[in-house]
């Protein structure tokens, strides 16, 4: 009964043999090598042959070999069989390494000769338990050895619901260490990036508590360990005695990346108040999404992750017009936004037409979406630290003549104050009242006199440039910081200010200012305070004094410049 088996075996092999193309010839120093242009395909689309039918004669000539680099053939229901023929010229065994680069394959089986006319055969696969493989790495990585002045034929055998890539490639042991090495070392750097964006991001949202913090450490946590799922990282350390979750943790991830993604970009690009049509088909898809993610886990892998891959794609798109609306309408972080969200997006396009059988598997087809996503990463931090400068900026600013507020003011007085003493500069001061305001508010209602206070601010705007500080103070009050400006030129902008303001043309309603001016110079104030009271002095002299008038503080505070604190009254 053996040597039937032996005589059967040597007969399958010869078959094989004989039928078979140039095989690949290796040697002692084998570097690694891709295989796609040496491997014949038989294509199962029943997935009912047995490796005996598939060696025997009657499938001899319905092998066919691969073109060029096409051994990414999208999503199959067919199983494939491939085989390789290796040959061994030298007088010694050779000791080599078959490897899998593409972790996701639901079953891929492995026969290699025995020696005796047998064949070992190898179940393994991202269904079947981690121990099953012979090397407890990510990738599927099968040793062999082929013997002296040998010609050896191996065969595998891929079935997968997602996307059929054969990315096989040889090399030998001595090879195959140091790339291995070298892969760890990447990998742990890639995955450290990750780490350390969440973390520094997450010691921003306790300072800050910005909410897009909380969406942008969910994005990249979901999408690490998506990644980590996509190269076999997960399978191999997180759960290497469950298959389900190892396939089924791929699609949940990546919905819970597209939810936390898509509030992510809403936020940070001021969708709701800046791209509003966009937004509204972003929340239609967010909602979509939120069922889908659900049971992901519980249906079909296959058809699950092609409709995620799809809404990956789209929202990409949309991610992209989102930013473009955004960065038109003067978001400051939409220019980071949309740098970073350009790398993703190629990255993105290519893994797609690769996951689609559109481009062939290979390293950069296959990378191209992680590398993209870590750049894209590091530029969505950015993006953060340029929204909380724009909050910060919204905090000191007045909403409605879109001049720096009270709050900014009492923090640059002291400074600008501070600088001057400190390097021997002049300091002006300009406070600003619009006169019998309250008449306007009185008459017109408070809409007219808000676009009254909008006009002036803008005016405000117009008339000054850094380094001048203009605030609205409060009210229809407004203060102007000058640095490096002396009395007559103070006095100079505040008359040009009182007549421009006297000029405006707002139909039923006619303003006029009062501006009280004093500067700090040859060290006449002691304080930032007593610069302050020594302009708003000045501006309750021009108001009794009859308003619409400038009135400049004598330099020396000594002669009754300094009046106390007051708020200028409207009648």
């Amino acid at each position: 009964m053996s040597l039937a088996r032996w005589i059967w075996g040597v007969a399958l092999v010869c078959a094989s043999v004989c039928g078979w193309g140039k095989p690949l010839v290796v040697g002692s120093e084998q570097p690694l090598q891709a295989l796609a242009p040496h491997l014949r395909i038989l294509v199962d689309t029943q997935r009912s042959l047995t490796f005996p039918e598939v060696v025997g004669p009657q499938f001899s000539g319905q092998w066919q070999s691969i073109d060029g680099d096409g051994n990414n053939f999208g999503f199959s229901d067919a199983a494939y069989w491939v085989a390789v023929t290796l040959r061994n010229p030298t007088a010694s065994p050779l000791g080599l390494i078959f490897r899998q680069d593409y972790p996701l394959i639901d079953h891929l089986d492995f026969w290699q000769p025995a020696g005796n006319g047998d064949w070992s055969h190898t179940a393994t696969g991202d269904r079947r338990k981690f121990d099953s493989r012979p090397v407890n790495l990510r990738d599927f990585v099968f040793p062999v050895t082929v013997p002296a002045n040998t010609t050896q034929t191996f065969y595998f055998r891929y079935q997968t619901a997602g996307s059929m890539n054969i990315g096989l490639s040889i090399s030998s042991e001595t090879t195959f260490l140091p790339q291995l090495a070298k892969e760890q070392l990447l990998l742990g750097i890639y995955y450290g990036g990750f780490l350390v964006l969440v973390v520094y991001n997450l010691f921003l949202f306790l300072a800050v508590r910005d909410r897009a913090y909380a969406f942008y450490m969910g994005y990249a946590i979901c999408y690490g360990l998506y990644f980590g799922v996509h190269n076999g990282v997960s399978y191999q350390y997180l759960w290497p005695g469950n298959p389900w979750l190892a396939n089924q943790s791929l699609v949940a991830l990546l919905g819970l990346t597209l939810i936390f993604g898509i509030q992510f970009v809403r936020t940070v690009c001021a969708g709701p108040r800046l791209a509003p049509r966009t937004d509204v088909l972003a929340r239609v898809l967010l909602y979509a999404l939120f069922p889908l993610t659900a049971i992901s886990p519980f249906v079909s892998y296959g058809p699950m992750i092609l409709t995620l891959a799809i809404l990956t794609l789209v929202l990409s798109i949309l991610f992209m017009v989102m930013g473009v609306v955004s960065l038109l309408r003067g978001s400051v972080p939409a220019r980071y936004f949309l740098v970073g969200w350009a790398a993703l997006l190629v990255s993105v396009v290519v893994y797609m037409l690769k996951t689609f059988g559109l481009l062939p598997h290979n390293s950069i087809t296959h990378n191209a979406f992680q590398v993209g996503a870590l750049v894209e990463m590091v530029l969505l931090s950015l993006a953060l630290g340029a929204r909380v400068g724009e909050i910060q900026r919204h905090g000191y600013t007045d909403q409605l003549t879109t001049l720096f507020n009270r709050r900014y003011f009492d923090e640059q007085l002291p400074k600008e104050f501070a600088f001057t003493v400190r390097n021997g500069t002049s300091l002006a001061l300009l406070i600003i009242d619009l006169d019998h305001f309250k008449m306007i508010n009185d008459r017109l209602g408070h809409v007219r006199g808000d676009a009254a206070l909008a006009a002036v601010g803008q005016l405000i705007r117009k008339q000054v440039r850094k380094p001048v500080v203009a605030c609205r103070y409060g009210g229809e009050e407004f203060a102007i910081l000058l640095p490096r400006t002396n009395r007559e030129q103070a006095v100079e902008v505040a008359e040009r200010l009182r007549q421009s303001v006297a000029g405006l043309n707002l139909k039923d309603i006619s303003l006029t200012v009062s501006i009280g001016v004093a500067a700090s110079e040859q060290d006449n104030y002691a304080s930032a305070i007593q610069l302050f009271e020594a302009a708003d002095g000045a501006l309750y002299r021009a108001k009794h004094a009859g308003r619409n008038r400038v009135e400049l503080a004598p330099l020396n505070p000594e002669n009754g410049a300094t009046q106390p604190a007051f708020v200028a009254a409207t009648s």
